[in-house]
């Protein structure tokens, strides 16, 4: 198998991680990519960034009100 982050995992394809990716563990190495995109673009002044493991995204909400979502622009 293959070691990510202190976890074992089988050889093959692994749907995602505990920490959000997507991955193919083989002999040689293993490869992995994100499932979530990163948001870049939205109000940095009253918004902030929370990592949501149940969806694998990101939650982009006001400070003062984290029950609010903010618009976010763009994401990478």
């Amino acid at each position: 198998g293959c070691m990510l982050n202190g976890k074992l995992y089988p050889f093959g394809v692994i749907e995602r991680t505990e920490d959000c990716y997507r991955c193919s563990c083989s002999r040689p190495a293993m490869r992995c990519c994100s499932l979530f995109h990163t948001p870049v673009g939205y109000d940095k002044k009253n918004c902030k960034v929370i990592f949501n493991k149940e969806t694998c995204d990101y939650d982009v909400v006001r400070k003062d009100n984290p029950s609010e979502k903010c618009f976010v622009y763009s994401r990478v």
